[in-house]
């Protein structure tokens, strides 16, 4: 087996009083998909966001390769290879697309290798080259969230986090996405990904953890999951 790329152990997130996360420990190992799965409100985006220095840890600790990064800022963590594509897609409606990938590459000083990502993106996501000089805010919900994923592989991530990749698009489209990640992952990336459809992300994942009340209950390997009969019952509808 892989070695993991990222470890995170006894990771303690709190809202004021309240403790989101209560001390969770998973691995995401290097070229493989993890799923974190649940239900609304269950931990998953606050584990997501505390792992992406977006919130801040009460506890624990996280390791890339190795390397404690329990405290980087957000800059850091994407400089050093963790990239995030945020809940709800956050792209800049009111620049093209052109313009969005370009900020994804915002740190990077390869200008060929840039270019050359940039055409990488676009043979994953055609619809992104017919519209590059339109604006952003003019896409689908579903061409939105292919920019989204564009713009964070344009940051040459070594990890790539995403939030709810389902969230708001048609069935068709949401097959179509989760066939572009399991793509993007046989070409080497290493993916958490952070779902409420619990049934698609299973389906791509290597590995899979199910969180409830800030807790992991059950992990195991995306088939054997999708077989349990405690996540069907909960979960999958009977």
């Amino acid at each position: 087996m892989s070695a993991a790329l990222v470890s995170v152990r006894d990771l303690k997130v709190n809202y004021g009083h309240i403790e989101a996360v209560k001390g969770i420990s998973f691995d995401l190992i290097e070229g493989e998909i993890t799923t974190l799965v649940g239900s609304n409100g269950a931990g998953k985006s606050t584990t997501l966001l505390a792992l992406s220095g977006l919130l801040p840890k009460a506890g624990g600790e996280v390791r890339l390769d190795g390397r404690d990064v329990t405290r980087h800022a957000p800059h850091r963590l994407v400089a050093s290879g963790l990239v995030q594509v945020a809940e709800g897609r956050a792209i800049l409606t009111t620049m093209t697309v052109r313009e969005n990938l370009e900020l994804g590459a915002y740190t990077r000083k390869d200008r060929q290798h840039v270019a050359d990502d940039l055409e990488k993106v676009f043979a994953l996501f055609p619809r992104l080259k017919e519209r590059l000089d339109g604006m952003a805010g003019n896409l689908s919900g579903g061409e939105q969230q292919m920019l989204a994923i564009g713009r964070a592989l344009m940051a040459r991530p070594r990890v790539l986090l995403l939030d709810e990749p389902s969230m708001g698009l048609a069935p068709i489209i949401v097959q179509e996405i989760f066939r572009i990640l399991a793509e993007i992952n046989r070409q080497g990336l290493t993916i958490f990904l952070v779902e409420q459809n619990v049934r698609q992300a299973l389906k791509i994942a290597h590995r899979a953890y199910v969180i409830e009340t800030g807790e992991i209950t059950l992990s195991g390997s995306g088939k054997a999951l999708l077989n349990d009969q405690r996540l069907i019952d909960a979960y999958l509808g009977g």
